[in-house]
């Protein structure tokens, strides 16, 4: 986690990153931070713990974060490819379509499309009545088990919130393949230098995108059921794909390797000279 905190930090602080990507990939790596700390203190807490309870309150605001990161994430990873798409297929009018201003506004569009994408799925899972069993036999507050709690016959909710998350998924699912199928398609015919600086570049998202997009699929999609696989998915999506995500980001990123290196000797600088005028 300190590690993704540094990145970011080296994103916001290096002017040389002052670039809309690099404004998304900031924003992708708060989401993911967001993302990996919003269950994961309750879930430690839980393993070293019994009872293992949470109020109702609590898992409310679990599903409604939780809801607002992934949906935001979504979002913003389609933005990321469409950036992608107009560096490669149209590098000559970069600067003009990406400019700060679109860029500023497709971040803050995922943000508030990941808080109304939450907030339509608890608009029908508050007014649920919720009387029975009120266990949960999952790490954390996952929506599709909690509504099977409801006192009711809870095939209309499930379908609304299948409907609500395959929505958001679906579309930002195939956007982002019908954008790396165009990127593809149109540099292979670029030279090898070329070709291989985009594969890449791809290679990271692609890889970002399938660990995203693969647990999502398996545990809201799928139609046959296992609990040990659910629940494996669920901490590989909420825990280890956001922690993931920055560091593949960085690996196959010279620029921001480049400046958390230079940041790094600053700081070795400043500490050093601190030292030497404490001494004196």
């Amino acid at each position: 986690m300190l590690r993704i905190l540094l990145i970011v930090l080296t994103v916001i602080s290096e002017c040389d990153l002052d670039t809309p990507m690099y404004l998304m990939l900031s924003n992708l790596y708060v989401f993911d931070v967001f993302l990996a700390t919003n269950a994961t203190p309750k879930m430690i807490h839980d393993f070293l713990q019994k009872p293992k309870t949470i109020s109702f309150e609590g898992c409310m605001a679990q599903i409604f974060l939780l809801h607002v990161f992934a949906g935001g994430e979504m979002v913003l990873l389609v933005a990321m490819a469409y950036d992608r798409y107009v560096a490669i297929c149209k590098p000559l009018h970069y600067a003009t379509i990406m400019s700060l201003c679109k860029c500023t506004g497709m971040v803050v569009g995922s943000w508030v499309i990941g808080v109304m994408h939450s907030l339509s799925q608890l608009a029908f899972t508050l007014n649920l009545p919720f009387c029975g069993p009120n266990t949960v036999d999952n790490y954390y507050c996952d929506l599709t088990l909690v509504i099977k709690l409801a006192c009711m016959d809870s095939y209309v909710p499930e379908v609304l919130m299948l409907l609500d998350s395959g929505l958001i998924g679906v579309t930002s699912f195939l956007l982002l393949l019908i954008s790396y199928t165009v990127i593809l398609v149109t540099v292979r015919h670029r030279s090898s230098v070329g070709l291989a600086k985009v594969h890449s570049t791809l290679t990271a998202h692609i890889t970002v995108v399938t660990l995203f997009f693969g647990p999502c699929i398996f545990i809201y999609a799928w139609p046959f059921s296992n609990i040990l696989v659910d629940k494996v998915l669920s901490v590989f999506s909420t825990v280890f794909t956001p922690i993931l995500n920055p560091i593949i980001y960085t690996l196959r990123n010279k620029e921001v390797k480049s400046a958390m290196n230079k940041m790094k000797m600053r700081y070795a600088r400043v500490c050093c000279l601190s030292g030497r005028l404490s001494q004196d």
